[in-house]
């Protein structure tokens, strides 16, 4: 059986076929850069025109919410139907899910090299799960434990309203509010999220920038140079904001747990949390997860492990088609 996979992101869009004859095995995987297609169909054809293995299911992760078979990308101007590229593909049927579902997914098949443990928690841990993943955008899902199996359910987490909880976020909520309105998480814990903080402290906190690194931020992407310069300890203005972010990414991850009683464990997925591995594993992060007042013993015991896997997205796109086949 061949499975047509995709991981549908607002920088790179993933597409690869998966023999599930056994376990997943995958067969070809192409990345193309978003933001230089018109929509997910452009990306589909090209894919399926340069490799010649035909599939019968397919199921294609999104970055959005999945109403009635159609995705209104959250960070592209794409609106992505079902029906119609089952009709571009020649097929029935054709499957989509939230990006963020699909890591959900991937859980199930994941192997012990691809996680990373934040936290030990207990060791007998048992219930719900929480996936939180920064990336272009903050993504968020659940996975109900019914008593013999773990369930994949979507959300929109990432979009709920931020919640400062000091002095310095409460000026970092009033900076944004003026140019956005509504604060939500997104606009904070994901790669654009960290120029903003970043900007937020040159601006308001009177942080030194160098001249020769306005230059390196205009020359290379932002978010890269900010956090390159926050790990290696070579700017300050850097390493506040790395901090800071680091945080924040803390707090909203045990505020997912706390809502949907996240006891099983919770999993950081995206792009950004590999990349910052030894400044998750300081003591910022485990703070912030777990200072919730009457709470915070719960979120204490919490196994925390960070996806390493790139291709979750896709592996679980993969595992979810199967289930339902």
């Amino acid at each position: 059986m061949i499975i047509l996979a995709g991981d549908i992101g607002g920088t790179h869009s993933r597409l690869a076929y998966y023999d599930a004859d056994g376990k997943l095995d995958c067969l070809v995987e192409e990345i193309y850069p978003s933001a230089e297609y018109s929509g997910l169909d452009a990306i589909v054809r090209d894919f399926v025109a340069t490799h010649s293995a035909r599939s019968g299911l397919v199921c294609l992760a999104v970055a959005g919410p999945v109403r009635k078979g159609q995705v209104r990308t959250t960070n592209l101007p794409w609106v992505v139907d079902a029906s119609h590229l089952a009709q571009t593909l020649a097929l029935e049927h054709v499957t989509l899910i939230n990006d963020l579902e699909a890591i959900a997914y991937s859980i199930d098949v994941l192997q012990a090299k691809d996680l990373e443990t934040l936290n030990e928690g207990d060791a007998k841990a048992v219930g719900n799960m929480a996936v939180v993943a920064a990336g272009t955008g903050l993504g968020e899902a659940g996975l109900y434990w019914d008593g013999s199996r773990h369930r994949p359910i979507a959300c929109e987490g990432g979009h709920t309203d931020f919640a400062p909880t000091d002095e310095l976020q409460d000026e970092l909520l009033r900076h944004l509010r003026a140019q956005f309105g509504h604060v939500s998480w997104e606009r904070l814990v994901c790669g654009p999220g960290l120029v903003r903080i970043y900007n937020f402290l040159r601006d308001f906190c009177r942080g030194n920038e160098p001249e020769s690194f306005n230059l390196e931020m205009e020359q290379g992407d932002p978010a890269t140079q900010i956090t390159r310069r926050g790990i290696e300890g070579t700017n300050p203005l850097c390493v506040q904001a790395l901090e800071l972010f680091v945080t924040l990414y803390g707090n909203e991850a045990g505020n997912l747990a706390l809502k949907i009683m996240a006891t099983g464990g919770v999993y950081l997925g995206g792009g950004i949390a590999p990349k910052i591995m030894n400044k998750l594993r300081g003591p910022s992060f485990l703070k912030a997860f777990s200072t919730k007042g009457r709470m915070s013993d719960i979120l204490q015991a919490i196994p925390i492990k960070v996806i390493l896997n790139e291709d979750a997205g896709l592996l679980g796109a993969a595992h979810c088609a199967a289930l339902r086949s």
